[in-house]
């Protein structure tokens, strides 16, 4: 297999706007190695085209996702810089395939982090503060057809994200307590706490910097991680405006045009 071929196919897809069959289906020997060999190589080709990462998302980290695609670990993806949204601007229904929304507590880190063996402990050490988001995520998998590995090669059906204005240190704060409501066109869809990820939203950023340390890549400073989805996806179409609000961190919308 030709991990730089099936990379440059999933992004013709996302440029197209024309999602491709399940890659389980067109290549069944696909394993989960292969998956994020595709998954770098497609980064790197968008790098070598002028993008740049900005941080790194979570996926997975419900137990309600994890046993739908029969796995016992969260997966990860790349954010670029292209995929952000600012607070207040619309995001563009037509550039994408079939986004859903979630929401869920960002991280900025303040210094390096690189596994393996670290901790909640070690994570929260290096958090400068956290944020709320949404991340809208999107597959260029017709219909959502997904097994692991096809997520994972689809840089775990990354899009788009959008962080809150509000910043809060997390110290002396309990993120397994934090509250949160997802609103769809001002109604309550949702709702959630910090610990439906992974039991603390720090250990699913600690299992993403150990998980990293396999491919010799760490978490760096100034870098947005998206933890991972305290609540099921919301499919978005033009016209719809949702709204995530967190206890004590404050809340973040975004309208698809």
């Amino acid at each position: 297999m030709d991990h730089r071929e099936v990379a440059l196919r999933l992004i013709e897809a996302e440029n197209s706007r024309k999602p491709i069959e399940p890659l389980t289906s067109t290549y069944p020997g696909l394993s989960v190695v292969d998956a994020y060999k595709i998954q770098l190589e497609g980064i790197k080709i968008k790098l070598e085209r002028g993008r740049k990462v900005v941080g790194k998302k979570i996926g997975l980290t419900s137990k309600a996702m994890q046993e739908l695609l029969g796995v016992n670990e969260p997966d990860y993806g790349h954010l670029l810089d292209n995929m952000l949204v600012l607070c207040g601007e619309p995001c563009k229904r037509d550039d994408l395939i079939q986004p859903k929304v979630e929401g869920e507590i960002a991280f900025v880190l303040k210094s390096d982090l690189k596994g393996p063996g670290l901790t909640i402990t070690d994570v929260l050490r290096a958090t400068e503060f956290v944020v709320p988001a949404i991340e809208i995520v999107d597959s260029r998998i017709r219909d959502w057809k997904i097994k692991l590995e096809d997520t994972i090669a689809d840089n775990a059906s990354s899009a788009r994200f959008v962080i809150g204005s509000k910043v809060t240190p997390v110290k002396n704060m309990d993120l397994r307590l934090i509250g949160m409501v997802l609103e769809k066109n001002g109604k309550v869809m949702n709702t959630g706490a910090g610990a439906a990820v992974w039991g603390h939203p720090a250990a699913a950023v600690a299992w993403l910097a150990n998980k990293l340390a396999e491919f010799d890549i760490g978490l760096e400073a100034g870098e947005i991680i998206l933890s991972g989805a305290l609540t099921a996806a919301l499919d978005a179409q033009k016209g719809d405006v949702f709204t995530v609000s967190f206890y004590e961190l404050g809340s973040v919308s975004v309208l698809f045009e």
